[in-house]
């Protein structure tokens, strides 16, 4: 995520979600995000500092009252794979989702973005470096969700048509990068593709798809900004997410969903209603298999102990008593 200019094992018994769709039974046990349907969405988390900050991993549990079941962190593509971050989220008993971008991490918030253009990917010129990852993921042997060049539909990234990439170039890129990972026998990596819900100015997501031969696991991303800005308006769940989630469904039929981002700002309404509006608007869609909140302080407090009533209906909404009631 970025500023933008607007905008899952031991089966428990089944039991009825919280708002799961008319009443729908979902088992609330541990399963991959590549299961949807009948199980309620898993509750993931992505912190600053990764899975390696295990004071702000150890916030989260101590505000939610139990670990996240899925762990996203971000990862610059010149980077070695993360293994040891991996190992961690696995000694959890977490599932990883890696978002590996397409650039060169220079410092905090600083990118080259032209270091490793998706025409040159595209092109093998930095397989060298792929076969690597490939390689040493498959090695590694666990489920790893890899979330390659995410939200190509906002107009932050260069890997995005408003960023100088087209969406032929896009869908190129992403497709070596899978066959690659394919002819390595790294099948133990899944594979996310990544939008942004749209705002004034986003490029059309269907171009953008890579196919679902490509794709294991589409995610969507979005945020309730509130009122932090000139352009922003408070925005319900089901408001901020109804219209992607129904889009991506036309494009990828039958792929499970992960919300692979979401957070609310405090201006301009109740985060605390908005927490648990968002848990049983997630449970009622049954293609939803994740959903990640992004706990960072950044562009504003997005984490979910932003106040303290955010804190205790972050622990009320996603306690496993309130979806299995």
């Amino acid at each position: 995520m970025r500023v933008m200019t607007v905008m899952l094992g031991a089966v428990l018994a089944l039991s009825v979600c919280a708002a799961c769709g008319q009443g729908r039974e979902c088992d609330v046990a541990e399963a991959p995000l590549t299961t949807a349907g009948d199980v309620c969405p898993r509750f993931g988390v992505s912190t600053p500092g990764g899975p390696d900050a295990t004071v702000e991993h150890r916030a989260v549990v101590g505000t939610v009252g139990r670990p996240p079941e899925v762990e996203m962190w971000f990862v610059d593509f010149a980077s070695p794979p993360p293994i040891g971050a991996l190992e961690t989220v696995r000694a959890r008993g977490a599932e990883p989702v890696v978002t590996w971008e397409p650039w060169r991490a220079l410092g905090p918030d600083r990118y080259d973005r032209d270091a490793f253009p998706m025409e040159q990917i595209a092109a093998g010129v930095h397989d060298d470096h792929l076969y690597r990852w490939a390689d040493e993921l498959r090695d590694w042997g666990g489920t790893v969700y890899l979330r390659f060049a995410h939200e190509p539909n906002g107009d932050w990234y260069p890997w995005s048509p408003a960023g100088g990439t087209s969406p032929e170039t896009y869908v190129a890129a992403w497709r070596h990068v899978h066959e690659l990972f394919r002819v390595k026998a790294a099948h133990n990596v899944k594979w996310v593709w990544t939008v942004n819900v749209p705002h004034p100015g986003s490029s059309p997501i269907g171009p953008l798809f890579p196919g679902a031969g490509y794709v294991d696991v589409v995610g969507v991303d979005g945020y309730n900004w509130g009122t932090t800005r000139e352009w922003s308006r408070w925005q319900s769940p089901v408001e901020l997410f109804d219209r992607t989630l129904e889009e991506v469904g036309r494009i990828a039929p039958g792929l499970p969903v992960a919300v692979t981002e979401v957070a609310s700002a405090e201006a301009g309404g109740s985060k605390a209603q908005w927490i648990g509006d968002l848990v049983d608007y997630l449970d009622s869609r049954e293609e939803v298999s994740a959903f990640v909140w992004f706990d960072h302080l950044k562009e504003t407090d997005w984490r979910l102990a932003s106040s303290p009533a955010s804190a205790t209906a972050a622990a009320d909404a996603m306690s496993r008593e309130h979806r299995a009631r």
